[in-house]
């Protein structure tokens, strides 16, 4: 039996009182006798709580529930704090408020009290990330604290490319970035603008930059925040971006090569994840040996194409005979882009044991 099904069997007794209680009070007024009006008024009561009790009782739990456990725990905590300052503040108001005169002494304390635990819960809720770095600062803990040298104060714009791409979440959790990943609401905006396309394709890399966003807000070990700032008199997200970037003195983190081209004429620091995944990638040099898959055809008649681990693209001179198979190759050419490595190669024929 579902949590569901008992809720609703538990509403559907308690209604079906209630309302044959109301009936019998009510039978006078609708002129039926007072068992018909107790019963007519208990089966509406059965109904009633049949189809309402879980939007009452259950579903607001599960929602709450599934809302506060997608939420990272410094906001929880901070959430919690604020209503307790808030408490304690209409705690304070309490007792002069109470000294006027009825009605007013006896509604404004425990009104302000709700009014103030409301302000406080919402103030730190939206404000948990700068709160909780402020405490751990103040108290000393935290990795903040750890990097303060290493200049934790920058702050890196994202842009929609890069959250759909979704490796800036990785890099951010190796510590290397040593900054606050930003990001402005109208790159939100878009994101969600894309999560809700007609186009299949475009919406699930939209729900994908969505998720990978979630993921950098629950992470307590990567400092990421939203800001509001926008820039008035433009529309283009790219062009918002690059304009906060200049106003803030913040790099943008991208992978969206047309914006870095823009980005770096207008003045902007850019970080590209697709130049840093270069830097990284294995690096061979004319003449070395290694093993290759040849796994399909070259554009080129009689070439074969394989992949190294990292993903670059090794192109195989008279490679084509040897597909599906693997061989050893001998780099010929290499050609480094800012989109990316090609490797040139010809077969190694020399017999191995």
């Amino acid at each position: 039996m579902s949590v569901e099904f008992t809720f609703r069997i538990i509403g559907m007794i308690v209604c079906a009182i209630l309302g044959a209680r109301l009936g019998f009070d009510a039978a006078p007024f609708v002129g039926l006798p007072i068992d018909i009006a107790s019963l007519l008024f208990g089966l509406v009561g059965v109904l009633f709580g049949i189809i309402v009790t879980p939007y009452i009782t259950i579903r607001p739990v599960r929602l709450i529930s599934k809302n506060i456990n997608g939420l990272p725990v410094e906001v929880v905590f901070m959430a919690l704090v604020g209503m307790l300052v808030g408490l304690l503040l209409g705690l304070l108001l309490a007792y002069p408020l109470s000294l006027l005169q009825a009605p007013l002494g006896a509604i404004l304390p425990p009104a302000i009290s709700v009014v103030f635990a409301y302000l406080g819960l919402t103030l730190f809720t939206v404000r948990s990330r700068e709160f909780w770095i402020f405490v751990t600062d103040w108290l000393g803990i935290g990795r903040r604290r750890a990097f303060a040298g290493m200049g934790m104060e920058r702050q890196l714009l994202l842009d929609t490319s890069v959250l759909i791409d979704g490796r800036i979440v990785d890099i951010a959790k190796t510590g290397f970035i040593g900054g606050t990943l930003v990001v402005p609401r109208f790159v939100v905006q878009e994101l969600q603008r894309v999560a809700d396309s007609s186009d299949a394709q475009r919406r699930n890399r939209g729900r994908r930059g969505v998720e990978k966003l979630k993921e950098l807000q629950r992470d307590s070990a990567v400092t990421f925040k939203i800001i509001d700032d926008d820039i008035e008199g433009i529309d283009e997200v790219d062009d918002k971006l690059i304009a906060l970037s200049v106003k803030m003195n913040a790099p943008i983190i991208t992978i969206d090569f047309p914006l870095n081209r823009v980005a770096e004429v207008q003045g902007a620091t850019v970080l590209n994840i697709n130049l840093l995944a270069n830097a990284v990638r294995s690096v061979y040099i004319p003449g070395e040996t290694f093993a290759l898959r040849i796994i399909q055809e070259g554009k080129e008649a009689g070439q074969g194409v394989g992949y190294l681990e990292d993903g670059t693209m090794v192109i195989v001179e008279g490679g084509r005979q040897y597909m599906d198979r693997s061989i050893y190759v001998t780099v010929t050419k290499l050609i480094n882009k800012e989109t990316g490595r090609i490797i040139f190669a010809s077969p190694d024929l020399t017999p191995r044991p």
